[in-house]
């Protein structure tokens, strides 16, 4: 039976067969029906984690003066324009509220019916609150920032039993550059207002915002190519111009890559850059002139690289030696296919990582693709046919401390069987 839809039609009956379910679990005993997967493995880490059903964990809201700090910090500023006339209106009349959290799942922006945000502020859903999966349990920011999918919670399948008079549907807001986090918009409402519907709305505004912001990336590269013209017509020798995230605008005497990766804190002078080796660094309106040396030298010595696998919404990799240290956070498919590799020190094949992800060792192609993507980045620490860590390369993995935490957002046949390598509870 499929406990949403029933609410749409009889919400009061919904709501009672999903505190049966959620009693059962919490009880250890059999339901009448089993919760939806995406809210039985939510549970499942709730559980593991310590989560308490009765109180959740509350953490402390941010200062105003914090809360507007990241708002003027935060790329979502630039896309509220769309979320509020894609949900706004809708919302108010159906008595429902927005909410925009950053990737930390602290709330940014809440909007909406007055009544619905005097219940919300009765509930702790307010500005600066943690709206963590591991904070406030299962619920319709902290999930999918987890699971990197939307998803819909309704009344009982809120783990924490304060949450369970009220329905949530949120979608993940992602950099459309790389998959990176970036937050979360929810809306949410008491649970008479839900509606199965709900979630697919949601989801069309989060890809509307992420349109948006693929669009301005492009309008910001159009606008430093401009600059880079001029500069790079009396230069003789390899240059390339990129804006301050490393995404190429110009280059010239070179072959165009698509990013070249940046310390987080570049600043003019001789650095090493992966991809490029020893550089000139020249700072420009609006990013960096980068200027590869005839030839320069690689890396020098042994290196050292943390796979940061440990977190449930942010993975990154960190490398250091002879040429300094530098971290990337990763997208949810580079996590994955670099802790394969990890996995797989001897190194495997495209069509080996494609039966490891996709379980289709046909889809190579895909492969290729991503992994190109990632040398980008690794350089020289990276090598293919097979595709490998290089030998003098020591890798260090940071992992959950229980396996079923592994990459939860993740359907790769591989991650799956190591998750499913942990004890039963």
């Amino acid at each position: 039976m499929d406990v949403t839809h029933l609410a749409a039609v009889d919400t009061s009956r919904a709501a009672r067969v999903l505190s049966e379910v959620r009693a059962a679990r919490l009880s250890g005993r059999p339901g009448p029906v089993a919760p939806r997967p995406v809210i039985e493995e939510s549970w499942d880490r709730m559980l593991r984690s310590g989560v308490d059903p009765d109180r959740g964990v509350r953490a402390d809201p941010l200062s105003r003066e914090e809360v507007q700090r990241r708002r003027e910090t935060s790329v979502l500023r630039h896309v509220l324009p769309v979320l509020r006339e894609g949900l706004l209106a809708a919302a108010d009349v159906a008595h429902h509220i927005m909410v925009v959290a950053d990737e930390d799942g602290r709330v940014l922006w809440r909007e909406g019916s007055a009544p619905v945000l005097r219940k919300a502020d009765g509930l702790g859903f307010a500005l600066g609150a943690d709206w963590r999966e591991d904070v406030v349990g299962t619920n319709g920011v902290g999930t999918p920032a987890v699971v990197r999918r939307p998803v819909q919670v309704f009344a009982s399948e809120h783990f924490v039993s304060f949450q369970t008079e009220w329905t949530c549907a949120g979608a993940p807001l992602t950099d459309p550059r790389d998959g990176r986090l970036l937050g979360v918009v929810d809306v949410s409402g008491p649970l008479e207002t839900m509606h199965p519907a709900t979630l697919a709305w949601v989801d069309s505004v989060a890809k509307l915002a992420e349109a948006r912001l693929r669009e301005m990336h492009l309008e910001s590269l159009e606008r430093l190519r401009a600059v880079a013209a001029p500069v790079l017509a009396r230069l003789t020798g390899r240059a390339v111009v990129v804006d301050p995230d490393g995404w190429t605008a110009a280059v010239g005497g070179m072959p165009y890559t698509r990013r070249v990766a940046l310390p987080k804190r570049l600043s003019p002078g001789q650095r090493w850059l992966p991809a490029l080796g020893l550089c000139a660094v020249e700072p420009l309106a609006g990013g960096w002139l980068l200027r590869p040396a005839a030839d320069g030298p690689g890396p020098r010595g042994s290196a050292r690289m943390v796979l940061d696998l440990g977190r449930a919404r942010r993975w990154s990799v960190e490398v250091s030696g002879g040429a300094g240290s530098w971290t990337r956070e990763l997208s949810p498919r580079h996590a994955e296919l670099l802790y394969l590799l990890a996995v797989h020190r001897s190194g495997r094949s495209a069509s080996g990582l494609a039966g490891d992800v996709f379980g289709d060792p046909g889809r190579t192609v895909t492969v290729r693709a991503e992994m190109s993507r990632v040398r980008r980045y690794l350089g020289a620490f990276l090598q293919h046919r097979p595709y490998r860590f290089a030998e003098d390369v020591q890798v260090e993995v940071v992992l959950p401390d229980d396996p079923r935490d592994l990459l939860p957002h993740s359907a790769a046949p591989a991650v799956s069987r190591h998750r499913g390598s942990a004890p039963a509870p």
